[in-house]
C-alpha cells in the first residue's frame, strides 16, 4: 500500500526495524523511487570538499539495512511539545567550545522528561559533558567512527520524534523542519536512529568526518549548522501522554492467568 500525501497533522506513518526495536517513521512526501525501494543516493549531486574549518561533522557512511512498515499517528499540534539539542566535536574542540564543563551520564531527559536520549558509538555511549553557565550538552566523537541517536519514550502513550543532524532532517537529508514527519516510539520503548534514509530498506550510517567531507557540505555546500544534533517531540492528539488509555487499562484488568486454549 502506497502512502498518500501528508499534511502536518497527517496520520500515516512508516515503521523501521532497528536492532530489537520496531520504531516507526514517515518520510515526508516520499518519491516514487523511494516507495519502490530504490536508493536515492545515486541521484545526489556531490560538491567538492572545501578545506577550512576544524573539528567534527557528520559524513555519509556505509549503507545498512533498515526496513519500513506503516502505523497511524496524529499530532496534537503542529508545534512540538518540546525540543532538545546535543552538540558534538572532538575532545579538543569541546575544550575550545567550553571554558568549564563536567562529565555527566550518557542519557539526558528532554521535553518535560517525556523522553531521554543520547549519542551511542560502536562500543557504547560516547563521553558526554555538561557546560557550566550555558548548560549545553556536549558529546566527544572520533573522526571515522559511526554513531547512532538513541531516544527512549518515558510516557504511557506513543510519541513522534523528528530528528536532525547538522541541520538536516534524518529522513530525507534535506533542511530540517517541524513540518516533516518522524519516528513513532511506543510507551517505554526506544528507537536507535542509525543514519540518513536512502530508501525504504536502507540508511546511510552517521559517520564522524571532517567539516569539508561532511554530508552537509558535499551535498548542500552549507556548513552553518555543523556539529549539532536535535530532536523535536510531538504528542498524540486527544491523548494524555502520562496516563494509560482506557482501552489499555481495560485490557490489563481483563487479562487472565489461565486462558483457555483456542
Amino acid at each position: 500500500m502506497n502512502p498518500k500525501p501528508l499534511s502536518v497533522l497527517g496520520v500515516m506513518f512508516v515503521a523501521i526495524v532497528v536492532n530489537s526495536c520496531a520504531p516507526n517513521f514517515q518520510p515526508p512526501l516520499p518519491s516514487a523511487d523511494l516507495l519502490a525501494g530504490e536508493s536515492d543516493a545515486s541521484k545526489i549531486v556531490w560538491n567538492k570538499p572545501v578545506p577550512g574549518r576544524p573539528g567534527l561533522a557528520t559524513g555519509w557512511g556505509d549503507e545498512k539495512k533498515s526496513e519500513m512498515g506503516y502505523v497511524s499517528f496524529e499530532r496534537a499540534s503542529s508545534k512540538p511539545a518540546g525540543t532538545d539539542v546535543i552538540f558534538y566535536n572532538t575532545p579538543e574542540g569541546i575544550d575550545a567550545m567550553s571554558n568549564s564543563k563536567s562529565r555527566v551520564g550518557a542519557l539526558q531527559r528532554a521535553s518535560g522528561s517525556m523522553v531521554e536520549w543520547g549519542i551511542k558509538g560502536g562500543s557504547g555511549y560516547l563521553p558526554s559533558y555538561k557546560e557550566y553557565g550555558h548548560g549545553r550538552r556536549l558529546v566527544a566523537g572520533k573522526k571515522g567512527s559511526s554513531y547512532t541517536i538513541v531516544v527512549k519514550n518515558r510516557c504511557k502513550s506513543s510519541l513522534e520524534i523528528v530528528a536532525s543532524v547538522d541541520g538536516l532532517d534524518v529522513m530525507d537529508g534535506k533542511t530540517a523542519s517541524f513540518s516533516k514527519r518522524g519516528y513513532i516510539i511506543d510507551p517505554g520503548e526506544a528507537v536507535e536512529i542509525g543514519g540518513f534514509r536512502t530508501s525504504r530498506h536502507r540508511v546511510a550510517a552517521f559517520e564522524f568526518s571532517g567539516v569539508s567531507d561532511s554530508y552537509a557540505n558535499l551535498r548542500h555546500g552549507d556548513t552553518r549548522n555543523i556539529g549539532v544534533i536535535g530532536i523535536a517531540v510531538f504528542t498524540q492528539k486527544g491523548v494524555d501522554p502520562w496516563r494509560w488509555s482506557s482501552g489499555e487499562v481495560h485490557r490489563r484488568n481483563s487479562a487472565s492467568p489461565f486462558a483457555e486454549a483456542p
